[in-house]
């Protein structure tokens, strides 16, 4: 069984197969937020900082560190960020940038083995980022698209992904640590999305054997009630085999279906994960819920 381990200093988290979905909380990242941007190019954290423990306390098992922000100095925000994260939760962080110089900084302070976020199959971008993820013993989110771009074929996907797998071995990185993102797509756009992702995970679990990941909110761009279709989309996903991604723990609908998808996949032995969720505990301490004594008790009086 392929198993991912990150941590922290004092904290892992595995991902895989026959574990329990791993929530990635995706609210650090300035990317559509203004004020966000404004304040962290300013060195004003204080809104990071709410958003990782507002995450952390909603079920975020790690969080993924974003400071990507025009004119600004991201190599040094994004350090900045990450020790401050680290300084106030004990869960893993995914390092994300598209800027080599600015992975180099967040993984110059992290304490534990991140996550980095991300590589492509792009030659210049295999170069550059793998030996780095050697050198400081990371894990890697692997982005399945290439020089040629977004293929909406997830066959071709399928075999980005497989090339970034072996050059990852030529570094000496196993397959275990890099963690595939077959790029969602959104549904209003390509009517075909959700079927190529449940296409390329499942290749991806049974043929090459490595976890997956995924931008999830990604999918329900530009329609009403993202929040219905992400939960959906993520029901089916880790149905297909998804083992994590990338997404917001702070609505309620979505981590409802990942801890159903959970329980319905056998992740969740006993459903302890759900009861401890959910149970609503009555005045003397039992169960509200249907199948409760007292439920049995009225099922057998006449009607």
């Amino acid at each position: 069984m392929t198993e991912t381990l990150v941590s922290s200093a004092s904290k892992e988290v595995r991902i895989g197969f026959d574990r329990p979905f791993v929530i990635i909380g995706e609210r650090i990242n300035p990317t559509g937020r203004k004020i966000l941007a404004e304040e962290m190019s300013k060195g004003d954290y204080s809104r990071v900082e709410a958003d990782a423990i507002a995450q952390v306390e909603a079920g975020a098992h790690m969080l993924d560190v974003n400071a990507g922000i025009p004119l600004a100095d991201e190599p040094a925000i994004l350090a900045e960020v990450v020790k401050l994260v680290q300084s106030i939760t004990d869960v893993p962080l995914s390092i994300d940038s598209s800027i080599v110089a600015a992975l180099e900084s967040g993984l110059s302070v992290y304490q534990g083995k991140a996550l980095v976020n991300s590589v492509t199959g792009e030659e210049e971008r295999l170069e550059s980022v793998l030996p780095l993820v050697k050198k400081h013993g990371a894990a890697v989110v692997a982005i399945s698209n290439d020089e040629t771009g977004i293929s909406e074929d997830p066959d071709v996907r399928f075999e980005v992904a497989k090339k970034i797998v072996e050059r990852a071995a030529d570094y000496g990185i196993p397959r275990e640590d890099v963690v595939v993102d077959p790029l969602v797509m959104p549904i209003g756009a390509i009517n075909s999305a959700g079927k190529q992702v449940m296409h390329i995970v499942h290749r991806l679990r049974y043929e090459l054997q490595v976890n997956t990941t995924c931008g999830a909110s990604n999918v329900s761009f530009g329609l009403p009630n993202r929040n219905g279709i992400n939960a959906a989309f993520l029901t089916m996903a880790i149905g297909a085999g998804m083992t994590s991604a990338i997404t917001s723990p702070l609505h309620p609908e979505v981590m409802q279906a990942v801890l159903g998808a959970d329980v319905m996949m056998g992740h969740d032995p006993d459903c302890a994960n759900w009861i401890r969720k959910y149970r609503e505990p009555s005045a003397d301490g039992e169960s509200r819920g249907r199948g409760g004594r007292g439920a049995r008790r009225r099922r057998r009086r006449p009607g």
